[in-house]
């Protein structure tokens, strides 16, 4: 290994891969509480005051003492990629972590921030700081260092720490250079918490439902034919025909939805009840129905106070009309860890929500067996959330949608915290063979954020994701790069284009995400959520821009034909035929009514690599979803061993593919020859031609019929990369609020 270990960017050294460390130990660390200390002791003297004042004393030596709780954090370019567990009372911690970080990260140098944890806050002890020259060598660095002040300065007694780094380059690493799951002995994504499952079966699906027919033919290897699947009605059938169990998990569930609308098959007694009637009904027939629903703070059904909540998930309608029933409904709050300190319980508990949505039950299995089968995804058990390709807006809403008209081969991969979970080791050393973080006084499942970078890092030709939020990598963003948004996904996505220009091979990333966030355009929420958006996208194109600049093909080539963004928009035809809904008309609404024209909502939190590997869950891409200390989450990833690159030698085309051509049948409107080849720059320029095509039909004052329903999202990219507005329509058409959105004062915990 050499200097090219790092990739430079626009003059700018970029650390992508692993870093292999370990913090061991600190010595002769200042006794920052030496203050609170003396304090304590003037008080003791006359017994004004006891240990509660400051921090309980504990025996040190022959003398009781209270020095230094000191902990590790390590930064790169201003985001925290790791931290160690606190060791109270401690002036020679030591600590034995080891952690493996992904990065993706420009550094001049890798910083250990050595602190010291307070009730109210952490105070800064001191800085190891390690030059980059040194980690791009690849060789181990096993050394003291000595601990400096915030300003340079020296500590006395002469603190140092002991720490173990090694850099490993994603180039160099062989699990990223043959896609996913290849060969025989693949054992699933490292460093996660679930194993790999092997021999399951998993059906895909991309709307709640989808009628017979609907949907183009899609051919797949050895002449079979994908088969789509409808998933609210498979969900109705599983539960009509569970005996033992049927456990919900849901951000929201709202008893009175319907699941089965319009059948395509036969229903059994029972299947046109509500949800709520339905669960009731099976519960009576002796099955455990358990549900556990996040519980949201904002919301109350109480004698004198009665609110829905800021989110209006119906937690508090649902429990009531479950509450003389036989099923159990609880309701969960977003519990922090005791060990956090009082006021970061209090964020915990307030900001952040459980988000995961998952209906698992027994079904049929071979012979007279009985399996678990589990429902797992973006798509809540609410209203708002029926809905089938041809995405009506104005039509069937006295029917289908009547009261529930809204617009606002596997491992199994986590967000959530030893705050919300049960069985997570106390043991550091134990946690850490159980591939959990250790942050401070947490235990950390963070493998969502972890499969996607290894699916990302994997791809070889493609990506394809939809998702109801798109942001990330801060620390790199133009301006306010301490936002803290410091996952890694969109600064992952822009160098694997990177890298492929400069290999001299095209790559294609096509993102879906909707229009606006959910909420009203104009608020400070969503207008600060489009901001950060608008600020990661302009982080991935000037990447990629400076990237081609740099091979001499800026004039060949567009940043769009290796990145474009998307929304989903529908026209309906004009019509005569009213509905008491659409006369309910708002100021926001009022235009899109009389153009008969509406966003529509993505709520798909998923991804496809080279049509061989899938991830779906809960998950957003946002500092929210991923951390794993902030909204808990679940997903899974899937492939089909059988049918990958490597295995097949050309492009397969299983279920993957099959899943992907048939969203876009959906969003297109029909199926062409170059869609089997997305990865192609003849794919690219196609879709993008029909979605800005469909921008303008959407647009336009007269109606003109759309070719599906996907648009280039609302932005106009220069060939250096740069993101504004399109000209004339720096507002969303109808309802308004800026495109590229506006910084807030908003908090910016409450919107990453």
């Amino acid at each position: 290994m050499g200097h090219d270990s790092g990739r430079a960017i626009g003059g700018t050294t970029f650390l992508h891969g692993e870093l292999v460390l370990w913090i061991i130990e600190a010595k002769s660390l200042p006794n920052m509480d030496l203050a609170s200390e003396r304090m304590r002791r003037f008080f003791a003297m006359f017994r004004t005051c006891d240990t509660s004042f400051g921090k309980k004393p504990k025996a040190s030596g022959r003398h009781s003492m209270i020095t230094s709780d000191p902990y590790v954090s390590v930064c790169l370019a201003g985001a925290t990629v790791a931290q160690t567990r606190i060791i109270a009372n401690c002036e020679n911690p030591l600590w034995d972590e080891h952690f493996i970080v992904p990065l993706a990260h420009p550094v001049v140098k890798i910083e250990f921030h050595v602190k010291d944890n307070d009730v109210l806050g952490a105070q800064l002890i001191g800085v190891v700081e390690i030059a980059v020259e040194k980690v791009l060598s690849g060789h181990e660095i096993n050394d003291w260092f000595p601990i400096i002040g915030k300003f340079g300065n020296c500590l006395k007694p002469y603190p140092e720490m002991h720490v173990s780094l090694q850099f490993r380059p994603v180039r160099e690493n062989p699990l990223y250079q043959h896609g996913v799951g290849t060969g025989p002995d693949y054992l699933g994504v490292p460093n996660t918490y679930f194993p790999l499952h092997k021999g399951g079966r998993v059906t895909l699906y991309q709307d709640a439902h989808l009628p017979d027919s609907m949907l183009l033919e899609i051919l797949l290897d050895g002449g079979k034919v994908y088969q789509q699947g409808k998933c609210w009605e498979d969900i109705c059938h599983a539960i009509l025909e569970a005996h033992h169990l049927i456990y919900i998990v849901g951000w929201s569930v709202y008893h009175p939805v319907r699941l089965v609308r319009e059948p395509t098959k036969p229903l059994p007694n029972g299947g046109q009840l509500s949800l709520g009637e339905l669960l009731k009904y099976k519960s009576q027939e002796g099955v455990r129905v358990i549900m556990l629903i996040w519980d949201d703070k904002t919301s109350h059904n109480k004698a004198l106070l009665k609110t829905e909540g800021v989110m209006q998930t119906h937690d508090e309608e649902t429990k009531k009309f479950f509450k003389h029933s036989s099923v159990r409904c609880v309701l969960a709050p977003r519990y922090a860890s005791n060990k956090l300190s009082f006021f970061k319980q209090q964020v915990v508990g307030t900001l952040f929500t459980h988000h995961q949505k998952c209906v698992l039950l027994d079904t049929q299995a071979s012979g007279n067996d009985r399996k678990i089968t589990a429902f797992i995804g973006g798509l809540d058990l609410c209203d708002g959330r029926y809905d089938t390709p041809e995405h009506r807006i104005f039509r069937d809403l006295d029917t289908v949608f009547k009261d529930d008209f809204h617009n606002p081969t596997f491992p199994v991969f986590r967000s959530i915290d030893s705050g919300s979970v049960k069985g997570f080791p106390k043991d550091v050393k134990q946690a850490a063979t159980q591939n959990l973080v250790c942050g401070k006084n947490l235990k950390v499942d963070r493998s969502i954020h972890t499969a996607y970078i290894k699916a990302i890092r994997s791809a070889q030709h493609f990506i394809y994701r939809e998702n109801q939020y798109f942001l990330g990598s801060s620390y790199y963003w133009p301006s306010y790069k301490n936002a803290g948004a410091d996952n890694l996904i969109p600064m992952e996505l822009a160098l694997k284009i990177v890298s492929k220009i400069g290999a001299n091979e095209h790559f294609s990333v096509y993102i879906v995400i909707p229009m606006w966030p959910e909420g009203v355009p104009t608020s400070n929420a969503v207008q600060e959520i489009l901001f950060w958006q608008g600020q990661t996208m302009a982080m991935m194109y000037s990447i990629i821009a400076q990237e081609l600049e740099k091979e001499g093909l800026s004039d060949q080539y567009h940043p769009q034909d290796y990145l474009n963004f998307y929304c989903l928009g529908k026209r309906d035809a004009p019509s005569s035929e009213s509905s008491a809904q659409l006369n309910q008309q708002t100021d926001n609404t009022a235009l899109a009514q009389k153009f008969r024209r509406f966003m529509i909502y993505v709520h798909a939190k998923g991804m496809i690599v080279d049509d061989e590997y899938v991830i779906m869950g809960s998950a957003n891409i946002n500092q929210r979803s991923l951390e794993g200390s902030r909204d808990t989450e679940i997903a899974m990833g899937a492939y089909q061993p059988n049918y990958t690159w490597a295995g097949k030698k050309s492009h397969p085309h299983g279920q993957v593919y099959g899943y992907r051509m048939s969203l876009w049948a959906e969003h297109l409107g029909k199926l062409e020859d170059t869609f089997r080849e997305p990865q192609s720059l003849e794919c690219v320029k196609l879709v993008n031609k029909v979605a800005k095509r469909n921008w303008k039909a959407f647009l336009d004052d007269d109606y003109r019929e759309m070719r599906g329903h996907l648009m280039l999202y609302p932005i106009k990219i220069s060939r250096k990369g740069t993101v504004g507005p399109l000209p004339g329509y720096e507002t969303f058409p109808d309802v308004g609020g800026k495109v590229l959105g506006a910084p807030t004062t908003l908090p910016d915990i409450l919107t990453t």
